[in-house]
């Protein structure tokens, strides 16, 4: 520890700030840096989609910490600067502003930022049409939830995660709303056809509307929204566009540093990406324990597990220890809260657990080979752990034995 006396740590969201805060309680003393882009204190993301959008939360209540908090940790918070660039053999850090810090290491987690569409990534274009907007930022989300209290019909392009929630939450504030996507059931893969399809159902249950396709443009006259492209040649109407369609990694401040980068920074087991440089959350590309193949995750309960052993690697020296994480993600679909543990890609058989998918709320997990492979929990918090522990071991549990169902049984 003798060795690190200043740490700095570029960007301020779940990643950076829990990497920051764990240093401190894992025993580093020294001077610790926190760099973020935005000039609001470090927040939540997940409730920008749903509270936030929808107005039942106000903004102070996704704040990850208080501002005292940093005071007691000694955190030097530098909001509002974004970096340009990194000097790994002077090690400084280059801020927007000019200033420079210096960094006997340096953790990457400048997160993400949402694709666009043509002639909509960049607002400040004359010919950039209003009423397109991604979801990213807190910004963003009032944003769009400003442009969604007249009740507008809303296009959503994008239906993972972020697109579905916000559809929904478009929904409930009284947009007329159609999401598209290129699968006819949105969400199946990660979710599984049990879950996918109450999913379904509650959109419908809602009158939001899905579109099989792909929006390519978006169309306008005089500078207003008037519709979308489609791959296919037709067109939907719109007043208001949202952009969900996947996100590109902040790492174009790391050209010419050194820092291996293809689709976010490039890291070993140990998160560790060159000496003295490491990576957490959304922007860190990692080995999969497993098959080996570069995976890079975009979930919030992986940016958290990240940031701690981040920290906990860069204080270990010759101890550092592998990050094998167990992949888990949530999600809030209206009155479904769904959590998903492991992967359910490749698996051919579906055991439920408890409960039952009619009455929206079960368990159950996802075999191949009579090894369980993943695990998903709808309204049924408090099993999370005994499905992890299925995932984690790859036995089905033995109390209950449960009959199989055909895994493809779905709500179409």
């Amino acid at each position: 520890m003798s060795e690190l006396n200043e740490i700095v740590v570029v960007g301020a969201g779940a990643a950076g700030a829990t990497t920051a805060e764990s240093l401190r309680r894992q025993g580093y003393d020294g001077r610790l840096t926190l760099v973020g882009a935005e000039p609001h204190l470090p927040y939540d993301r997940p409730p920008l989609s749903k509270q936030i959008l929808t107005g039942r939360w106000e903004p102070d209540r996704i704040r990850l910490r208080a501002p005292e908090a940093y005071d007691r940790l000694a955190i030097e918070l530098r909001l509002g600067s974004a970096v340009t660039g990194l000097d790994r053999t002077g090690r400084t850090v280059h801020l927007a502003d000019g200033s420079r810090l210096h960094a006997d290491a340096v953790v990457v987690a400048t997160g993400v930022r949402p694709r666009r569409l043509p002639r909509t990534d960049d607002p400040d274009r004359s010919d950039a049409p209003a009423s397109v907007h991604v979801l990213r930022t807190l910004d963003d989300a009032l944003g769009l939830r400003e442009a969604l209290l007249t009740g507008p019909r809303l296009v959503v392009a994008g239906a993972g995660l972020l697109g579905t929630e916000a559809a929904v939450a478009a929904r409930a504030l009284g947009a007329d709303v159609t999401l598209v996507g290129p699968a006819p059931v949105p969400l199946l893969d990660l979710l599984g056809p049990q879950a996918a399809g109450l999913v379904a159902a509650t959109r419908r249950d809602l009158g939001l509307r899905v579109h099989q396709g792909r929006v390519t443009a978006v169309t306008a006259a005089r500078g207003t929204v008037t519709g979308v492209q489609l791959a296919d040649g037709g067109v939907l109407p719109a007043d208001v566009v949202l952009v969900a369609t996947g996100s590109v990694p902040n790492t174009e401040w790391l050209h010419g540093s050194g820092v291996p980068v293809d689709d976010g920074v490039v890291c070993d087991m140990l998160c560790a990406a060159e000496p003295g440089v490491w990576a957490a959350g959304d922007v860190a590309g990692r080995p999969d324990p497993h098959t080996r193949r570069r995976v890079r995750l975009e979930h919030r309960t992986h940016a958290t597990e990240q940031a701690m052993a981040v920290a906990r690697n860069i204080l270990a020296g010759s101890g550092a220890r592998p990050f094998t994480p167990l992949r888990s993600f949530w999600t809030d679909q209206h009155d479904l809260k769904i959590q998903v543990f492991g992967d359910l890609t490749g698996t051919d058989r579906c055991h439920i657990l408890e409960g039952d998918p009619a009455e929206r709320k079960f368990t159950a997990v996802y075999c191949a080979a009579d090894r369980v492979l993943g695990a998903v929990a709808v309204n049924m918090p408090r099993e999370a752990p005994r499905l992890r522990t299925a995932v984690e071991t790859g036995e089905l549990p033995t109390t209950r034995p449960p009959e199989p169902t055909p895994a493809g049984a779905t709500e179409a």
